[in-house]
């Protein structure tokens, strides 16, 4: 039977951990996708021996896809002194991968592919203008040092793509006015949690779970946890974290970070700093599985970023029943609900601590079916399955043209 093919273009290696949102996404794009489609994944070996195979067919999520490993790549979860994303688009120059739908969660590879044919699709994960031209840390993206480099290279490639599609409304408004003449290609999509593995546990098997975990790590049978989960980059600002953390006054109350990243030894040296050693654990890149179970024992689930798009975390952390307390950038703050959790007025530590405190002290003002409700449009199999279908409208329309 002819099949649609969909091609997903990311630097990374499914079936081994690894931190960020654009690898959920994808996953649940693989997971969520129809039978009718053939799905293939140009991403990276963790071998050289792999690399070499060329096209492998493999299963990710009860999926049978088609996988091309580019280059070999340890640990996609730090940076290394040549950018991945160079690498991984110098690695497709020279070649064509083109097929029927093509996905797309980063700009730079697409300056291999502007005369590639088929129906692209570029992901725009972040707000890019506040990204670029944010103040505090140039290291939280490289082209904030070349931000006209940039604009340049975005126009020049811009307008192969058949949508753009941003979690971020302020990025859908951004790309409209740059460029009014392919103004309706941008559209906002939401992001997705996948609501198989993120669910909430009832209030009695929350506790027992609670009191089992805590016990595990060698901690009072009374301790509530905080979650953070995400990669430990400069953009989530998680030395902010502990620091706010450190200023919380209430006993019995841990802290679990979950991810990995380049700032993952300056976080260390801060929490022996704070001496917070004994209230603070640095868990390292976590399953999927592992950040369930964690997120439905959790009190609160707290983000400190500099920017943001959708971030998944938080739609994970709600969707398993619990509070998250944001910074007020990105997409959180626009849907969050006062019985889901709070929106920081300012990124510091005071107001951080602040928020927790109220969360940890009056959990019944933030319930867990609440939060769940929250979550609940964006689940991946509705989600993910509406995209599907507007590509399976487009394919087969394409087909009855080139027919008549």
């Amino acid at each position: 039977m002819d099949k649609p093919v969909l091609t997903i273009f990311y630097q990374f290696n499914p079936w081994k951990p690894t931190i960020g949102g654009i690898q959920t996404l994808i996953g649940n794009f693989i997971k969520y996708a129809p039978s009718e489609f053939d799905i293939r994944l140009v991403g990276t070996g963790t071998s050289v021996s792999q690399t070499m195979k060329g096209w492998q067919q493999a299963e990710f999520a009860g999926k049978e896809i088609s996988f091309l490993p580019l280059f070999t790549l340890e640990n996609d979860n730090v940076r290394g002194l040549i950018p991945t994303t160079v690498k991984y688009s110098a690695a497709l120059l020279g070649r064509c991968y083109a097929s029927d739908f093509m996905h797309f969660h980063r700009l730079e590879p697409t300056i291999a592919t502007r005369h590639w044919r088929g129906d692209k699709t570029l992901f725009i994960h972040n707000d890019i203008q506040t990204q670029i031209e944010g103040r505090g840390d140039k290291k939280t993206i490289l082209w904030r040092r070349f931000p006209d480099i940039y604009y340049t290279l975005e126009g020049s490639l811009i307008r192969q793509f058949n949508q753009i599609l941003s979690c971020n409304n302020n990025a859908v408004g951004s790309y409209q006015q740059r460029y009014p003449d392919i103004a309706d290609r941008v559209a906002y999509i939401k992001n997705t949690f996948d609501g198989d593995v993120f669910k909430p546990l009832n209030a009695e098997d929350k506790l027992a779970q609670r009191r089992s975990e805590a016990i595990s790590r060698g901690l009072s049978p009374d301790t509530s946890f905080v979650m953070f989960a995400g990669r430990l980059h400069p953009q989530k600002d998680p030395i902010l974290l502990i620091r706010a953390f450190a200023a919380l006054k209430q006993p019995n109350v841990h802290l679990l970070i979950a991810g990995d990243g380049e700032l993952a030894l300056a976080m260390k040296d801060e929490i022996a700093k704070l001496k917070q050693e004994q209230r603070i654990t640095m868990l390292g890149a976590t399953t999927s599985v592992q950040l369930a179970k964690l997120y439905r024992i959790s009190s609160a689930f707290v983000l400190t970023s500099v920017y943001e798009g959708l971030p998944l975390v938080v739609l994970e952390a709600l969707a398993s029943g619990i509070p998250v307390v944001t910074t007020n950038c990105g997409e959180t703050p626009k849907f969050l609900k006062s019985d889901s959790g709070i929106v920081c007025s300012e990124r510091t530590v005071e107001s951080i601590a602040h928020a927790l405190t109220r969360i940890l002290l009056q959990p019944e003002k933030y319930p867990s079916y609440a939060c769940v409700k929250t979550a609940a449009p964006y689940s991946a199999s509705n989600v993910v399955a509406q995209v599907y279908t507007q590509m399976f409208y487009r394919w087969e329309t394409k087909k009855l043209s080139t027919v008549s």
